[in-house]
């Protein structure tokens, strides 16, 4: 059992983000299995102090420190970053306080690890030279998210932004993972993309997200109408997807299932997406019961992206049917046809949806197998036995 610092780049509460989740179950798990864990993090003007204090329920100690994001920020580090081979994505991270509450910590006392969860902490953690063993949680490989965004994007400057952001961050990506004593990754595809940084000899492992199917239990939708994406629109990847689902997909579905409606439920600006006629953009909302229950089917239209969606995982502890592109099953033990139904052409998708509207036996039966298949081989106390093989 060993004394570990936990760096985060967010509050890991409440559980209403992919990276929160992760953050969450892994720290529960290191304190459960006996660890002395201390949680150094970002908080946002939106986190909640009674967050903070539920996690000190397994925590030593959370020390936090304020993250300011503001557009003058990002310009001047944006100009950094151009001027210069660092990547925008870490140097808007880097915050001389959370350097400063870091070293403080460490002059503390003696320390056995320390974890940086997520590349943006991995800076961090690789000045940390008094700790004699260094681990970085991957989430996923960061560059193939700029990178998928530029094979998109029509504006040539932006596109050409994405391109240089993309590949300043695999070389950063690809040198950093190589500073660390065990990188351990959530999918394979992620590992395979940064395989060439690690040495021959080194086998990294690969422990998905998981959640905790027994506290969620499936959704009670006696007459389901709305179609649902769920996700914040600040995040690039998840705001390109509603607007292709909108454009290309959504008039097809619409026509073919008059009286369905789609929701989309998550932080940030909708852009050029309004409330139109069938179409509800609710923003964040803390209480999703409501819209479960009046949901027939839950869409997952990534174009671009990296890592797992546990948005699905999320689906399927609720036991909707869940409809998505190949980007947005990746990494997860997705089987078309069985636990979910998969579709990259806008044609096929609508088809799919349709099919999953229409017909309430075989959204069921999907529904149920993605229960199945959340419990099987997602539950983190099932799961996240394998840290322990990490802190060995």
């Amino acid at each position: 059992m060993g004394r570990i610092l936990f760096l985060s780049q967010l509050l890991p509460l409440p559980l209403d983000a992919g990276p929160k989740v992760r953050a969450y179950y892994v720290l529960r798990h290191l304190a459960e299995a006996g660890h002395d864990v201390t949680l150094a993090c970002f908080v946002r003007p939106s986190d909640r102090e009674s967050d903070v204090r539920a996690l000190g329920r397994f925590c030593r100690h959370v020390a936090t420190v304020p993250l300011r994001r503001s557009r003058a920020k990002d310009l001047r580090d944006g100009l950094r970053s151009l001027c210069s081979s660092s990547p925008f994505l870490i140097l808007r991270d880097q915050v001389p306080a959370m350097a400063q509450g870091i070293r403080r910590l460490l002059e503390d006392g003696m320390w056995d690890a320390v974890h940086a969860d997520q590349l943006w902490m991995a800076p961090y953690a690789t000045r940390c030279s008094s700790a004699p063993f260094k681990v970085l949680d991957q989430h996923n490989a960061v560059f193939r998210v700029p990178e998928r965004l530029a094979t998109h994007q029509r504006n040539p400057l932006a596109r050409e932004f994405l391109r240089r952001e993309a590949q300043k961050l695999a070389a950063f990506e690809r040198e950093t993972v190589g500073r660390f004593d065990r990188v351990v990754w959530v999918t394979e595809e992620d590992r395979a993309a940064c395989s060439p940084a690690r040495g021959a000899g080194r086998r990294d492992p690969v422990i998905p997200i998981a959640v905790d199917p027994s506290a969620t239990r499936p959704v009670d939708r006696p007459r389901p109408f709305r179609v649902m994406f769920l996700g914040g629109l600040h995040w690039p990847p998840n705001a390109e997807a509603v607007q292709w689902f909108v454009t290309r997909v959504w008039p097809k579905v619409r026509a073919a299932v008059p009286d369905c409606a789609f929701t989309v439920i998550g932080r940030g600006s909708p852009g050029r997406l309004r409330d139109t006629s069938g179409i509800e953009i609710t923003g964040y909302a803390p209480d999703l019961g409501p819209s479960l229950a009046e949901t027939a089917a839950f869409v997952v239209p990534l174009l671009t992206g990296a890592g797992m969606r546990v948005k699905i995982l999320d689906a399927w502890c609720w036991e909707l049917p869940v409809v998505s592109t190949s980007i947005g099953a990746e990494g997860l033990k997705g089987v078309h046809g069985e636990n979910l139904l998969i579709a990259d052409d806008p044609d096929a998708f609508a088809e799919h949806l349709i099919r999953v509207l229409r017909d309430g036996r075989e959204a069921s039966r999907i529904a149920h197998n993605g229960r199945a298949t959340v419990e099987a081989w997602y539950d983190w106390r099932k799961v996240y036995r394998a840290w322990d093989s990490v802190y060995c």
